[in-house]
């Protein structure tokens, strides 16, 4: 218990006295007050507990030299052993110096037991001093572990027999060499001296500048007698005071070729993480920089792996082979995060005892590799079936073109003709019947296109905003909840509006099903964001529904796969979403919600431009001089349907089923446009267009191609080669009319 407190002055108020009184109590300094005559006013507890060999004496009115002297005979004080009236005229020397100057002083004291405190005497008011001693004994036991260790590097550095230099980088000035070094160079000042041509330092520089680290660079150097010696380096750049330095492990290649054949095999090692460790406890014998690079700075192996067991796992097999290859688990890195690595060890008896010297591989790089290469071959799997889906829809939609044009062509010229209403309302159904059949074909074709058809500015929040009006439209008032979260400060993006459309009404009908069929959920929510990179717009489509088995998620998007039951669903709707985001140049991904169910993310750049593209013509009126015009296609009723839209613009129109027919009359009369279909037998339309080329040159500017098949390989080649327009079927009157004056007018600039 701390003696004096029943005296303190300085404070007025007993309450607070005693406040302050615990406080000084709780310090862990030991504090001490002594009067004028050097005798002790107060102090606190710690102060007694720091000097256990004269507790009994530090009393009230107990004399300073009294209290130093008896801990001095009694074996207190460190210095004081075997020379206790030496040691008192030494303290006595610095108590004259304190008394007289009254400056504050700070001496150190060692105790006998191995504690060391930092004594301060500070002068009072009232003549005499405050004791203040501080613990810094574990502050010396460090300063003396770093001054071991720093020895023991000088020791090791003084007895290695490896050349050594540490040298600045800029000027080569030596800060450090090793004895290895001065036999070698002698006392050179820069590192300069020690190359043959000076130009070597300068590509040695530049390599460590490139990497960081130099290993095995050989080159020539000069030794102490002037002569010129093969040598190899290590380098590594360190920064000290400030500075750039080189730390430079030089092997002399031309004698002693033993010992430093050993020597590079070692240093070629060190950057590698290798580890010296005891079998049984795992305790870190030796470990490499590049050890403690990568796992820090640990006493035992264990400690390396992220799951206990893994270590038991490979020690069991190391004991049975005595030698492991390239053993790979889960490891935590200095940083304290987990990484999968590979180890290559083997067991060897040091001292009678297991000794496991190893290396460690990270492997996140080569994971890393892998996955991107893993993810490579899937996104070339799921184009190779894109691709062939997207042969197969474009043959389909081939065959269909020809008799959707038949019957979207008739039912719109109908409703042109058509003034009975009754007649002109089944006319409708039929029209409206057919142009649904046709945005069908529209859409297996946009399937199997690699890149939009209509690219322009949109704001993709409008474009949600259509595609949830439609889903709406089609509720059937079963309780699902549509909400929409849109950023009103979205940039606009560059995308075919009907192309993306569809995706979000195929998104949003996907989810409506999904929580319909299960029962389970009752909320779809559309939101709009900019992407975190700033380059970018996100669009997510969440549910509360089922979601997505996980053993599912990687095969959404690939065409024809479906987990709906046989003729609820065909598989196409989420790879045509894959296949148009894709074409954007964007990405769309499947994870799962907040709530279980199924998130949908999708990303499209901002930095696409719109292509250019020619104006749409209004539909031109045939001059007072018809026009006459070829038209070569094998279906009769193809063929003979756009005749008729364009007799009924005025034109003279010629139709023939076969190229030679077609020959023979561009042989016998003038025309001012041939339209050709594409496949047809016998000469098809490269076929007769080869024909135009060589026979009827003038016609070339003035031939266009009616076509249900684009998006066959030798259609596109075809078209690419000719460069001429060309119309998908099935074509409305004023869409074939519009042609056909864009061929005209383009034909007649030119002749001009």
């Amino acid at each position: 218990m701390a003696i004096g407190t029943d005296s303190k002055p300085f404070v007025r108020d007993p309450a607070a006295a005693d406040l302050v009184w615990d406080a000084i109590e709780a310090l862990s300094e030991g504090i001490a007050v002594y009067d004028r005559d050097h005798r002790l006013v107060t102090c606190n507890q710690r102060y007694i507990d720091m000097y256990p060999l004269i507790a009994d004496l530090i009393k009230r009115r107990a004399k300073w030299e009294e209290l130093i002297r008896a801990g001095a005979e009694r074996g207190q004080y460190a210095d004081a052993l075997g020379r206790v009236e030496e040691w008192l005229l030494e303290r006595a020397d610095l108590e004259t110096e304190f008394s007289t100057n009254l400056k504050p002083q700070i001496r150190e004291v060692a105790l006998t037991s191995g504690a060391v405190y930092e004594v301060r005497l500070s002068p009072t008011s009232q003549g005499g001093f405050a004791v203040t001693n501080i613990d810094i004994t574990e502050q010396r036991q460090a300063e003396k572990v770093v001054r071991e260790q720093e020895n023991i590097l000088r020791t090791v550095l003084e007895a290695c027999p490896v050349i050594v230099v540490m040298a600045r980088m800029k000027d080569g000035r030596i800060l450090y060499r090793s004895p290895e070094a001065i036999k070698f160079f002698g006392n050179t000042s820069s590192a300069v001296e020690h190359y043959v041509d000076p130009k070597d330092r300068v590509t040695y520089i530049e390599a460590l500048e490139k990497a960081g680290r130099v290993d095995d660079f050989r080159l020539l150097q000069r030794d102490v007698e002037g002569r010129t010696r093969a040598t190899t380096m290590w380098g590594r750049v360190v920064e000290f005071d400030g500075e750039a330095y080189i730390v430079t492990a030089i092997v002399d290649l031309s004698d002693r070729h033993e010992r430093d054949d050993l020597i590079r095999r070692v240093l070629e090692a060190c950057p590698t993480p290798i580890q010296m460790t005891r079998a049984e406890t795992g305790e870190v014998l030796f470990a490499s920089p590049e050890t403690v690079s990568l796992f820090g700075r640990t006493d035992l192996a264990r400690q390396y792996y992220a799951d206990a067991g893994t270590r038991e796992r490979y020690l069991r097999q190391l004991r049975r082979d005595r030698v492991v290859n390239e053993f790979k688990a889960e490891y935590i890195n200095a940083a304290g995060k987990r990484f999968w690595g590979s180890v290559s060890a083997r067991l060897i008896d040091f001292n009678g005892e297991e000794v496991i010297v190893s290396n460690t591989r990270d492997l996140t790089e080569q994971l890393q590799i892998e996955t991107a290469l893993q993810q490579q071959q899937d996104q070339l799997f799921q184009n190779e079936k894109l691709s062939a889906m997207g042969e197969l829809l474009a043959g389909v939609a081939h065959e269909l073109n020809n008799p959707l044009s038949v019957v979207v062509g008739h039912s719109l010229m109908l409703r042109e003709d058509c003034h009975d209403p009754e007649t002109l309302r089944q006319v409708e159904k039929i029209s409206h019947a057919a142009e649904r059949c046709a945005k069908i074909v529209k859409t297996f074709l946009t399937m199997a296109r690699q890149q939009p058809v209509r690219m322009q500015k949109v704001d993709i929040n409008e474009i949600i905003q259509t595609a949830v009006d439609v889903a709406r439209y089609g509720d059937k008032g079963d309780g699902i909840t549509l909400d929409c979260a849109l950023d009103a400060d979205l940039q606009r993006v560059c995308a075919d509006p009907d192309q993306i459309t569809q995706v979000f009404i195929n998104l949003i009908l996907n989810a409506e099903q999904a929580i319909r069929d299960s029962n389970q959920g009752q909320r779809i929510t559309v939101s709009t964001s900019a992407a975190k990179n700033g380059k970018a717009v996100k669009i997510t489509v969440e549910d509360d529904g089922p979601g997505i088995p996980k053993k599912h998620r990687n095969r959404v998007f690939e065409p024809f796969f479906t987990t709906k039951d046989v003729g609820d669903g065909t598989g196409i709707g989420l790879a045509l979403c894959h296949r148009i985001v894709q074409s954007h140049n964007g990405r769309i991904s499947l994870g799962e919600g907040s709530s279980g169910g199924s998130l949908f993310t999708i990303e499209l750049p901002l930095d696409l431009e719109v292509a250019p593209h020619p104006e749409k013509r209004q539909e031109a009126k045939a001059p007072g001089t018809p026009i006459r015009v070829l038209i070569l296609d094998d279906e009769d009723d193809v063929a003979e349907l756009n005749a008729e839209m364009l007799t009924r613009a005025g034109y003279d129109v010629d139709v023939f089923n076969h190229a030679g027919q077609a020959r023979e009359a561009l042989r016998q009369g003038e025309y001012g446009l041939v339209l050709s279909d594409l496949n047809m037998p016998d000469i098809d339309g490269r076929g007769f267009f080869g024909i135009i080329s060589s026979e009827f040159p003038h016609m070339i500017a003035r031939t266009g191609f009616v076509t249900g098949d684009t998006m066959g390989r030798a259609s596109q080649t075809f078209l690419a080669e000719a460069d001429r327009p060309c119309i998908e079927k099935p074509v409305s009157p004023k869409e074939l009319r519009a042609f056909v004056a864009d061929i005209i007018a383009n034909a007649e600039k030119v002749s001009e």
